[in-house]
């Protein structure tokens, strides 16, 4: 039923109909029944894109991601802004437009990080708008063994800082659903943070994940953090500097450490964008698409864009 092709840029491997137009009740059969061939073309390419199949809603969209997230990740205490449009389907992101999003894996940060993510493209964008992925396992390759043993010995601290309703970066009710502290302490505990209320209803959250994984099937190792998205030398150079003016460092929404509470070095970061860059990948998103991504081994990220786009996301 489906005709496998590659692209010119390697990722993602796309999947088409065969045989002439197919719909998602069809899809979602043969996935079904081929659910290991599409996982074993998952480990070795990290994404698969499927593509000509007729799948319009939020919910034909879950039917299938249902298939490969045995349990669906909720989200809560996620980074990104999304709102929920069906059960376990969320908007992709809600920053602005013309902000570029830089690649990273879903909830890398977390102790039990999603395994599968998937997208559906509802509505692509009039300009830009791209998902550019890319495979971990060649970025680890192409970073200094210098900068890659300093991430492996010591990995990578996380910190948070939400407001409760006023204040740059999005408020802890946001993020959690909840205004109530004893849900969000237990949240926070169960995912391995650690926590700290501090005055006028902030809260500060850490948390210490590894910079490295090997992956639970291939073995093979990948660069697995979002330690150069969460630093502040991501930010625009002119905003960063405003934001500094404002608000200590330790302030910032957020922030990123090596393991131990030390500094990492900026130049260890540009190394680390550098070999991003390099392998970074960019298809152009058709209606009803359908991206599954193996979250272990291919991180993904959010170019500009202009006029209306609708990308939804599952994970788990």
């Amino acid at each position: 039923m489906i005709s496998w092709q590659l692209t010119e840029t390697v990722l993602p491997l796309v999947g088409l109909p065969e045989h002439g137009p197919c719909d998602s009740d069809e899809l979602g059969a043969w996935l079904e029944q081929n659910k290991d061939l599409v996982n074993e073309h998952l480990t070795i390419h990290g994404a698969v894109l499927f593509r000509g199949f007729a799948i319009g809603t939020a919910q034909q969209f879950e039917s299938i991601s249902s298939i490969f997230c045995d349990r669906f990740s909720d989200y809560g205490g996620g980074n990104s802004p999304r709102t929920k449009v069906a059960s376990n389907v969320f908007t992709s992101t809600e920053y602005a437009k013309d902000e570029r999003i830089s690649m990273h894996n879903e909830a890398s940060y977390l102790k039990e990080m999603p395994s599968r993510i998937l997208f559906f493209c509802a509505k692509p964008a009039t300009q830009g708008g791209q998902t550019p992925i890319a495979d971990c396992r060649r970025i680890l390759s192409r970073i200094d063994p210098k900068v890659r043993d300093r991430f492996e010995l010591k990995g990578v601290l996380y910190v948070n800082n939400m407001h409760d309703g006023a204040g740059l970066g999005r408020s802890w009710m946001d993020v959690f659903g909840t205004n109530d502290r004893k849900v969000v302490e237990e949240r926070l505990a169960k995912d391995g943070y650690e926590f700290e209320w501090r005055p006028g209803g902030l809260l500060r959250t850490s948390i210490k994940a590894p910079a490295i994984l090997r992956h639970p099937i291939t073995s093979e190792e990948t660069w697995i953090n979002q330690a150069e998205q969460w630093h502040p030398s991501s930010l625009n150079p002119e905003f960063r500097k405003q934001l500094l003016s404002i608000m200590h460092e330790e302030e910032l929404p957020h922030h990123a450490f090596f393991g131990d509470s030390s500094p990492l070095e900026e130049s260890d970061l540009n190394n680390i964008r550098a070999a991003m860059a390099a392998e970074e990948r960019v298809f152009e998103w058709h209606q009803g698409d359908v991206l599954l991504c193996d979250n272990l081994l291919v991180m993904h990220g959010r170019q500009p864009y202009s006029g209306e786009r609708k990308i939804l996301v599952a994970m788990g």
